[in-house]
Parts: C-alpha cells; structure tokens; sequence
C-alpha cells in the first residue's frame, strides 16, 4: 500500500475536514461549469433547432438574438444559386411581443418564431406535426417548457399578444434561455399582424444544400451571389460565432469563467493550507526516511500522491453532491443542466491541478528537512 495512502488515512478527523474544504471549491467549480453549459446549450438551442446545412443573416447580426433582419429578395437570390436545394425564411423577435397570461393577466415579454408552414426550418417534432393547425389566421404554438409563470403550461387554449387575441393550438418542447422566459411559434402572416402590420425582414435564411453537393462549394457561391450586407455560414460556423460572441462579449458567458477561476483560487489555498499543516505534522518522519537513506525524489513522489489522494478525497463527494444539485436546478430554473464527460473532465483536471500545485508550493520544506535539525 502506497505510503501517501497511509499518511492520508491515518488520522480520519483530518482527512474529513481537508476533503470537505476541497469538496466547497471543487463544487463551487462543478455549479459554474454546469451553468455555463446550460447557458450555451439554451442560447444555441435554436440555431442546433434550424433545419438547414447554411444559413443567411444580416452581416451586421452580431447576436443570434438580435433582430437585424435582411431583404427578402436577397433570399431570393440564395434560391437561385447552383447547388441550393431550398431558401426558406424565419422570422424571428425577441424585444416585440408581448405575451398576457390567459388567467391573470400579466403582460411579460416572449421570444416568437414565424415561418411559412409550407416551408419548415426548424427541426422540433411537434412543431412539424402542428404546421396544418399554424396554417389557421392568428394561430399560435406555445413552448410548454417556459417559465411557469407564463402560463403557457396551463391547459388554456386562447391568449393575448400585443393585445391580438390569439388561438393556442399546441405547444413544442423547447424551455427558456438566459434571454427570453418563453417562446411562441406562428405562421408568417400572423407575425407581421402582432407587429401591427410591418413588414418584417428576414431575420434568418434557412438553405438546404441539393443531395450530392459540396457545402463549402455552396456556401462559396452564395458569398459572389448575395450583396456584401449578408453574412453566410454553414451550421457549425454559425453554432461556434455565436459561442464565441457568448463567451468573450455578452455579460452573462465570461462571469461563468470567471467563477470557475475564483473556484480555482479557493481550492488552491485551501490544498495549500491542508497540504502545508500534514506536512508539517509528518516532517519528523519524511527527516527521518531521509536520514536512512530514501531520495528525495521518492519523498517528493509521496507528497504529490498525497496531494492528488486529498483532490480525489474532495472530488469524489462534491461530484456526486452536484449530480443532485444540477437535477434540483433544471427542474425548478429549467435550465438544461447535465453533468456531461467534458466537465467531468475538466473539473477533476482542475482539481488534482490546484492540489498538485499547491503541493509543488509546499513540498520544499521536505527538500529542505534536515534530519540533525528536526530531531
């Protein structure tokens, strides 16, 4: 059995406290990496939901939820170029329309989706089954998974926008981001209406590429077609420009990282205080292996598994601690919280990085031990 082992379970009272004080920073670490997945799989949910290999959209369109809508004939262009299957427009708003609660009354701001239901764009199963029903004037699909108190979950079958009364005639599956709390889906003709009339632009232009067609290609021959004002990324492109804009620009992306590194810190000087105090405690022992003749890289070796024993020792319970914790949070924020491989991952490599330093820190004092001096 390994002698780091045996120094870290020798004193049962001391390995309790050092686990539950890496345990706080690893689970500190743990919640911020789990919201900020739940914060990019929200705010990509819709662009993932597209059903299209390229997508169009106004070069100045620097959020995906930002209404900078292009000319139609501009997608009509697109229609026209070797190579495209299909050009089909979604028009989309997240500062418009307002949604009252059909029991209450309350009047809250939703995010809407509207498209030709004779020329789908988006990849939601039930919005697919209900596109005969969009069809209908001043018909509406309601996201069940919104924030509760839109309502939108009730059993109602009429409500208000933008003080139109409006059919409800199904829901979809979708949930809020860090954005909007709820989103309503209708047939373009009825989102031109609820903005009183104005013709909107499109906001986003849904191609699919001809079977057997090149998507570089495409997207190459679009880029000479259409004026220098459109933008045009294939799916991925558009998914990591906007992961991009989420993580470095928005207020909401960076202070996830942020606290990530704050977790950090803590955890650092916390494996640095149980580090610094079990070698203090342990000297007289690793001054005498010296004396008879151990190398000090052996002795280094033992402080740096100790090290990585006690990162396990908090690990190890703050994860499953955050299992329960990101279930509880999706439920009651409904956010999508899950606890994926890649902070798994991450989140043990930080850990054993934080303990590992911190022991890097100490472990001169046992470089330093001097057998004549401690004895």
């Amino acid at each position: 059995m390994p002698l780091a082992w045996r120094n870290l379970v020798a004193n049962k009272q001391r390995l309790f406290r050092s686990a539950a004080g890496i345990g706080f920073a690893v689970l500190l670490m743990l919640m911020q990496l789990g919201f900020e997945q739940a914060f990019f799989d929200s705010t990509l949910a819709v662009i993932r939901g597209l059903d299209g290999d390229i997508l169009i959209q106004s070069v100045h369109k620097y959020q995906f939820a930002t209404r900078d809508p292009f000319p139609a004939a501009d997608l009509d262009t697109a229609r026209k170029v070797s190579g495209v299957a299909s050009a089909r427009a979604l028009y989309a708003d997240w500062f418009d329309f307002f949604w009252k609660h059909p029991t209450d009354g309350k009047v809250f701001l939703v995010r809407a989706f509207g498209f030709n239901p004779d020329e789908p764009v988006l990849l939601f199963s039930d919005v697919n089954a209900n596109r005969e029903k969009l069809k209908e004037a001043s018909t509406v699909l309601v996201d069940r998974r919104a924030r509760r108190f839109l309502g939108m979950d009730t059993a109602a079958t009429e409500a208000e926008i933008n003080g139109v009364k409006v059919k409800i005639a199904g829901s979809f599956s979708l949930g809020p981001d860090f954005v909007s709390d709820g989103t309503v889906i209708m047939n373009d003709r009825t989102f031109a209406n609820l903005l009183h009339g104005a013709a909107p632009g499109v906001d986003v232009g849904v191609i699919k590429v001809a079977p057997g067609q090149d998507v570089t290609a495409v997207q190459q021959a679009l880029r000479k077609a259409l004026p220098a004002t459109v933008a045009v990324f294939t799916k991925p492109e558009l998914i990591e420009f906007e992961r991009k804009f989420q993580a470095a620009v928005s207020s909401a992306g960076p202070i996830f990282a942020m606290g990530t590194i704050v977790g950090f810190v803590v955890g650092m000087l916390i494996s640095y205080q149980v580090t610094y105090t079990d070698l203090a405690d342990q000297l007289p022992q690793y001054a005498t292996l010296k004396a008879i003749g151990y190398r000090t890289g052996y002795l280094l070796r033992v402080v740096l598994e100790q090290a990585a024993f006690n990162a396990l020792a908090g690990w190890i319970p703050a994860f499953l601690v955050s299992i329960l914790l990101y279930r509880i949070i999706g439920q009651v924020a409904l956010l999508p919280m899950h606890m994926t491989v890649q902070i798994v991952l991450v989140s043990l490599g930080l850990t054993l990085g934080m303990c590992l330093i911190s022991a890097a820190i100490v472990v001169g004092r046992v470089i330093r031990a001097d057998p004549a001096e401690v004895f």
